[in-house]
């Protein structure tokens, strides 16, 4: 046990150092900026009919980030993740090399956790920034910790997701695409109902998207979160179990 323990810290570690100096990281300094802007924009435009102050503020931001901005950030990392393995004969090293497939999903994995969690530290942060600058005060703040913390788990979803496409997908562009188009999907899903029965939906559910003051289902949510991350997680690494080094 301590040895399997030992592996996964070494993927992890290898993970780590491709990510140390990668052009990947300008992505989520970048693209974060740009629903922060819409949204405050939005709902400076729109004061007569946005009355709810914070939350107003907080269901045009999500708007923006929850089902547009977000999904493709993920999309970009994840597909960046397998970037390495997919290029040249990598593919073939890293399936011959003394590493265990589940081992080498769950670094990646464990880093889209911490990436889930960053996304929506950057989105906390701007949303504050942009609230105090629309002349909102500190004071009437909800409790937005219960949102970003949720909006992580949905986040980590989606990036469970994609990184089981970005796997089996050799192209870069194209699990990008996937993930823009499952955040739109998700935004139909959520408006029709069936939030819990799509991954890219968890996300902006968890966050309370066009609708901070909604109740979460919080048991129904993390239930489906689960079954999710454990379907595509099991799907990958089979996937890697499977895959023959000769084809790649």
């Amino acid at each position: 046990e301590k040895g399997r323990i030992l592996m996964l810290m070494r993927c992890l570690k290898a993970e780590l150092l491709k990510c140390r100096r990668s052009p990947v990281w300008i992505a989520f300094l970048i693209l974060p900026i740009f629903p922060a802007f819409l949204g405050t924009f939005n709902y400076l435009a729109n004061l007569g009919v946005l009355q709810s102050e914070w939350y107003s503020l907080w269901s045009q931001h999500t708007l923006f980030s929850a089902c547009f901005f977000m999904p493709a950030q993920f999309g970009v990392f994840c597909a960046w993740q397998w970037r390495l393995e997919h290029t040249g004969h990598n593919w073939n090293t890293a399936m011959t090399a003394p590493v265990p497939p589940r081992d080498l999903f769950l670094a990646k994995w464990i880093l889209d956790v911490g990436v889930a969690a960053l996304a929506q530290l950057c989105i906390g942060v701007l949303f504050i920034v942009s609230g105090l600058l629309a002349g909102l005060s500190l004071s009437n703040l909800p409790a937005l910790w219960h949102w970003l913390l949720f909006g992580a788990i949905g986040g980590v979803t989606v990036c469970t997701v994609q990184l089981f496409l970005s796997l089996v997908i050799r192209s870069f562009a194209i699990p990008v695409a996937i993930g823009l188009l499952g955040g739109i999907g998700g935004m139909i899903m959520m408006a029709e109902g069936f939030a819990l029965c799509f991954p890219y939906s968890l996300l902006a559910l968890g966050m309370r998207a066009n609708n901070p003051q909604m109740e979460l289902p919080v048991g129904s949510f993390l239930l489906s979160c689960a079954a999710f991350i454990l379907l595509f997680s099991g799907l990958a690494i089979t996937w890697l179990q499977k895959r023959d080094v000769a084809a790649a």
